[in-house]
């Protein structure tokens, strides 16, 4: 199960069937993110691909001597282009790709069009979804519900990409949601809806063990987000933002005008593979080691070309040399900016007081070490919010909570209005707070949970930076075991899994974190025959997460309705 392999094989299919010649790849703006985070535009270059525009463009030029082909979501909106491309066609012959389902009505309306004779395929490639990691894919969505219903558009879409999922990976699976959220409820059924109406399509080769499709809501575990990170991928999207695996440097004091924007893909960056989930300390090390192995390598400058082998050599080399140094220096640039950030905002002493709210019970502590924090002037805005946020979390129903004099902390801080406001600590509260929670996020009451926390405490922790582990990995845990429960995690329809499940998608609306990304990545190296792959509605850091908390609980107008629905096939 991998959904960057799966994104890249429907690309590399449309190419091979449009057969040589120069062509175009024609994207809207979604596929545009979809493709740009699986290939490179170098890797698609060499397959042909000379040009890249999108459907949407209007002031594109005519180029009979190309092929188009066209990777487009199924929406009103490009069906209505592709009608007009179709009518006076720009390119020689198209090969036009859906992303998901696509109408029969629809695709009638494009045959009547094509007058022309230009359209030589019309096929659906399921590739309706972000493949941030071979086992972690995101829809991009960010503000899906109003309060504790979906927003009508979204749920499309949701159910659009999920099932697209699904299809890519060629699974029929059984379905489990989370019983205390109603949004995990309307999507599995919608989602079961889609298997049922195109039942075709998924009949797919039965396995011993059917699959699992488990669906959560963000709101089960609001802590997740609220943590500062210290593993590379999930520092860099928490300090910097990553978004579709690409870097905003522009901001970076004395940044060089080459490195203003860089890429961080696995696929295509050796170091960053290697490096993905490795702690700061331990990629502090490794630039060390790559830095000294470029030196080694590196063409002395006064080096000399004596011979005509020697020139060859130095030639034949340079283009490795080229690309080593743009990664050199693209890895210098970003674990520099996260080490100036960690020394600036103080980030160390802030992650373990978050640490302590998260894994400990202990009050006393907690309100001094908090109250400590904020008399800090160098602490940042974000992070003396996100203390209190994290502490109204954990003790809200506390008798001897200490809030409203936190909240009066902030305000001498003079913390903006935009943080400082109840609304956005209430909202929290709201959104994942103790009456919303489906499960035990904080306090664990079983026997075998307090002796484990036990034996944590006598053995200390190797991180204490890192002591925290989401709530999806005790979810995942029990359900690999057999134990997660049917009353708080009901399977849809009459049917049940006998054996322990082998192939789980776990999809959480609201957003997954790089965290949980690690804790999935862990578990499927710790546990033969069984194979996760993990999606969301988004990836949060802190500051998105904080803002799909505002768009759930201020319940503003309506977005109107989305289009997209289903039929003809292959």
């Amino acid at each position: 199960m991998n959904v960057t392999l799966a994104v890249k094989q429907y690309v590399s299919k449309m190419i091979e069937d449009s057969g040589p010649g120069m062509k175009v790849l024609l994207m809207d703006r979604e596929t545009t993110s979809i493709v740009s985070v699986v290939y490179t535009q170098s890797e698609i270059l060499q397959k042909e691909v000379y040009l890249f525009e999108r459907i949407d463009s209007q002031n594109r030029d005519s180029m009979k001597h190309l092929k188009a082909i066209c990777f487009l979501r199924p929406t009103k909106e490009n069906v209505q282009h592709l009608i007009q491309e179709l009518r006076r066609p720009k390119y020689s012959v198209y090969f036009i790709y859906f992303s998901n389902v696509i109408s029969k009505s629809e695709v009638k309306a494009l045959a009547e069009a094509d007058e022309q004779e230009v359209v030589a395929e019309v096929q659906e490639f399921y590739g309706d979804f972000i493949a941030v990691n071979p086992h972690l894919f995101s829809l991009n969505l960010q503000g899906v519900t109003r309060g504790r219903s979906w927003e009508p558009s979204m749920l499309s879409r949701s159910t659009q990409g999920l099932t697209s999922v699904l299809l890519a990976l060629k699974k029929c699976p059984m379905i489990r949601y989370q019983l205390s959220s109603d949004t995990s409820k309307r999507l599995a059924e919608n989602v079961k809806q889609i298997i049922t109406k195109e039942y075709e399509l998924f009949d797919f080769r039965k396995t011993e063990v059917p699959p699992l499709l488990l669906i959560l809501d963000r709101s089960d575990d609001a802590i997740t987000p609220l943590l500062n990170q210290w593993t590379y991928q999930a520092m860099v999207h928490e300090l910097l933002g990553l978004n579709n695996n690409r870097i905003d440097l522009s901001r970076v004091p004395g940044i060089s005008k080459d490195l203003r924007e860089v890429v961080l893909s696995a696929e295509n960056d050796e170091f960053y593979a290697n490096n993905l989930y490795l702690n700061f300390g331990e990629i502090g090390t490794n630039i060390k080691n790559l830095m000294e192995d470029f030196q080694k390598k590196r063409p002395k400058g006064q080096q000399k070309l004596e011979s005509i082998a020697d020139m060859k050599a130095f030639v034949d080399n340079y283009p490795q040399f080229k690309k080593m140094s743009g990664t050199v220096s693209k890895h210098v640039t970003v674990v520099g900016e996260l080490s100036r950030l960690v020394s600036e905002r103080q980030l160390m002493e802030v992650s373990e007081v978050e640490q302590e709210l998260a894994c400990q019970n202990d009050h006393s502590n907690a309100q001094q070490s908090v109250r400590r924090l904020l008399q800090n002037p160098r602490l940042s805005e974000l992070d003396a919010v996100r203390l209190v946020m994290l502490y109204a979390l954990r003790y809200e129903r506390h008798s001897s909570s200490i809030l409203l004099s936190l909240m009066d902390e902030l305000s001498r801080r003079g913390v903006s209005e935009r943080h400082r406001r109840v609304k956005l600590l209430s909202a929290v509260v709201e959104y994942g707070g103790k009456r919303v929670r489906g499960s035990d996020l904080i306090t664990p009451t079983d026997a075998v949970a307090i002796t484990k926390q036990f034996f944590k405490g006598l053995k200390g922790v190797e991180n204490m930076y890192t002591q925290h582990q989401p709530l999806l990995h005790d979810t995942l845990d029990q359900l690999i075991k057999g134990r997660l429960k049917d009353s708080q995690f009901p399977y849809l329809g009459a049917s049940s899994l006998r054996d322990r499940p082998q192939d789980i998608i776990v999809f959480i609306i609201g957003g997954a974190t790089y965290e949980e990304a690690l804790t999935v990545y862990n578990l499927n190296r710790s546990t033969p025959g069984v194979r996760i792959v993990l999606g969301g509605t988004s990836i949060h850091n802190t500051k998105s997460f904080l803002e799909e908390v505002m768009m759930v609980t201020s319940h503003s107008s309506e977005r109107p309705q989305g289009s997209g629905r289903h039929g003809n096939r292959r």
